[in-house]
């Protein structure tokens, strides 16, 4: 019992990474994930005799480590990906969650959906067609999305008979690629999904490639700097009253800490009334710690009674974040029925409700060549756009660069409560 409670509380405490993965259509995507939770040992053995009687239905040489992910029937039947899915593992150093998201230009939401809060990006290119279009809308997705860390992985390298020069040159394309776009962290790596080689095990079949496995890289990469530790925000989510004999007076604000850390008798701020406190105690399941961090969910109490509720926010005097109605921003729209300029919507910004109106439409990105639209003024399913929006109360907002928290709004039409777009603050 002591032993399984010990392996209970490592695994909680082990370090989460999530990553997603994108391509073209057949770059396999599918057949890396697949390939990766085989060489872990992250299959269970009735689900590795499921995919081998369905290889063997579908007529195929070997078994399809691509069936563990293309759950869905109409995916499975064209070999193709068309929704989000979300697959978990662990290893002894880490636990992951993956997102595997669409190759097609038409579930490009898909991909901002399953990506949006990923600490890496695997960007699929096959070998033997180099840098495709849809090479640079997942790049520039990846980019947009500030996820930290961005590996291209060169696939199906056994159809290019491991040739050093076909990865050179996918490699030089890249970067002239990526000159334009903000990636903060660029890696290389050559591999074949299809055989295993530098997935899990090192190849030996490409002895010129001196760098580490992609599950070597996936367990090492350092992701503890890509959380904002210094500005602290604390969006109210909900009031906790219990008013019971045992705790009558007790009034708690839970929620989660987007950024920053927390300690107790620190000095916060309430936006939006001003008023200021001291943190009283921290309250994280059982326990009382001393301090918190971001994406910690806690309970927190103050030393005074301030009229607070949720869509409140908690900051530090010295970092605060920036307060208006009219903002800027990059959006994904993500629903059938176009955008309506001067149209209004209701918006979710962190734990906050509110509406708003579309003011303004800069211009739209061409996905394919990242160029600068002006003249295009109609926002469609997929589309990608700078616009101005005016709300009907202030928000407590930071640049998407500096928190991708409270730097993300969702768009919400009123008459269906169907999220139509996902935007990004500049």
């Amino acid at each position: 019992m002591t032993k399984t409670k010990d392996f209970q509380r490592g695994y909680l405490n082990m370090e989460l990474l999530r990553f997603t993965t994108a391509g073209s259509v057949d770059d396999g995507k599918s057949t890396l994930i697949g390939r990766l939770l085989y060489d872990s040992k992250a299959i269970f053995e009735d689900q590795m005799e499921a995919i081998e009687r369905a290889s063997i239905q579908k007529g195929e040489e070997r078994v399809n480590l691509a069936l563990l992910t293309d759950g869905l029937r109409a995916e499975r039947e064209q070999g193709i990906t068309i929704d989000v899915a979300y697959r978990y593992f662990a290893t002894p150093k880490r636990k992951f969650i993956i997102a595997d998201t669409p190759g097609h230009v038409q579930y490009t939401r898909n991909m901002v959906t399953g990506a949006s809060t990923a600490n890496v990006a695997i960007i699929l290119v096959d070998a033997r067609n180099g840098v495709l279009e849809q090479t640079i809308r997942h790049a520039y997705i990846a980019s947009l999305l500030r996820i930290p860390h961005v590996v291209v992985c060169v696939n199906k390298m056994d159809l290019v008979k491991y040739d050093e020069q076909v990865f050179s040159d996918i490699q030089m394309r890249f970067k002239e690629l990526s000159v334009k776009l903000d990636i903060q962290d660029l890696r290389f790596i050559p591999i074949s999904a299809l055989h295993g080689d530098n997935v899990v095990e090192r190849s030996n079949k490409m002895n010129w490639y001196d760098g580490p496995t992609l599950m070597y890289l996936l367990e090492n990469i350092h992701i503890r700097s890509d959380i904002n530790y210094i500005d602290c925000r604390f969006p109210v989510q909900y009031v906790i009253r219990p008013q019971s004999d045992e705790f009558h007076d007790y009034r708690g604000y839970a929620g989660r800490l987007a950024s920053g850390t927390i300690s107790i008798g620190d000095r916060i701020l309430v936006l939006p009334s001003g008023m200021t406190s001291k943190i009283k105690s921290i309250d994280v399941m059982k326990e009382k710690p001393d301090h918190a961090f971001a994406p910690q969910s806690v309970v927190l109490t103050l030393e005074d009674d301030i009229d607070i509720s949720r869509g409140d926010m908690f900051v530090k005097e010295n970092k605060m974040p920036e307060t208006g109605q009219d903002i800027e921003m990059m959006v994904c729209w993500l629903n059938e029925n176009p955008m309506v300029m001067n149209g209004k919507y209701a918006i979710k910004h962190t734990t906050n409700d509110a509406r708003c109106m579309i003011k303004e439409m800069p211009y739209k990105i061409n996905i394919n060549t990242l160029e600068q639209n002006e003249k295009d003024k109609n926002l469609g399913l997929n589309e990608i756009a700078r616009i101005k929006i005016r709300t009907t109360k202030p928000l407590f907002y930071d640049s998407y660069r500096r928190n991708r928290i409270t730097g993300s709004i969702i768009l919400i039409d009123e008459g269906t409560n169907n999220t139509v777009g996902a935007g990004m603050i500049i």
